[in-house]
């Protein structure tokens, strides 16, 4: 119990530091829905607070602490989870780990490696490089449904012992909503909302 307990503890503190993050993410996100040159205008406002020696390594350091974490949640739970909400939490637990070791590494990759800015163009460059488009518009989605498909989890949780109806309501409202902001994120990048240009140079990290 004392692990379990710990565990879920800087499982949780870790999430708090990385919310803050990717709520600063999705709001670029949402004023990016305009256009693309406005999603890489305001990303360059907002990176100097969290692009910095300081912010940065405590949030690779609060990533890879939630990804180990949530493993060993999910794997020491396997033969006690009950539940269509518990086994909800663990699958998008899942996915939430494989997304961001994937992204994260593509990220710092991109930057380090390749020398690109990993703005609107690297995020969309995969949409736009054929046959690619099969595996990053599932791939997107499937990240903006799950984390707000674990965010509702943890709402129906936190509220279901008080009030069951408001623990549903709040779950559900997570999932729609999770599911409206993940199709509007996917259909910017691809092009659906306004016209994108992707210069060849992230075109050709997709030829080989």
């Amino acid at each position: 119990m004392p692990e379990n307990f710990s565990l879920r503890t800087v499982h949780r503190y870790s999430a708090i530091v990385i919310i803050a993050f990717v709520a600063l993410h999705l709001l670029n996100h949402l004023v990016g829905l305009a256009g693309q040159q406005q999603h890489i205008d305001f990303m360059a406002a907002i990176r100097p607070i969290y692009r910095n020696a300081v912010i940065e390594p405590l949030l690779l350091v609060c990533l890879v602490l939630q990804m180990a974490t949530g493993l060993r949640i999910v794997i020491k739970g396997r033969r006690s989870r009950h539940g269509a909400i518990a086994w909800t939490q663990a699958f998008s637990g899942l996915y939430l780990i494989f997304f961001l070791l994937n992204h994260v590494l593509a990220v710092l990759a991109g930057r380090h490696i390749l020398d690109l800015d990993t703005d609107f163009r690297f995020a969309a460059a995969g949409i736009h490089a054929p046959p690619f488009e099969w595996f990053f518009i599932p791939y997107y989605f499937l990240a903006v449904a799950a984390l707000f498909t674990h965010l509702g989890c943890a709402a129906y949780w936190s509220l279901h012992s008080k009030n069951a109806a408001a623990g549903s309501i709040a779950f559900a409202v997570l999932i729609v909503s999770g599911i409206i902001f993940g199709g509007a994120i996917v259909a910017g990048l691809s092009g659906v909302l306004f016209d994108v240009e992707i210069p060849a140079e992230y075109l050709a990290t997709y030829k080989f």
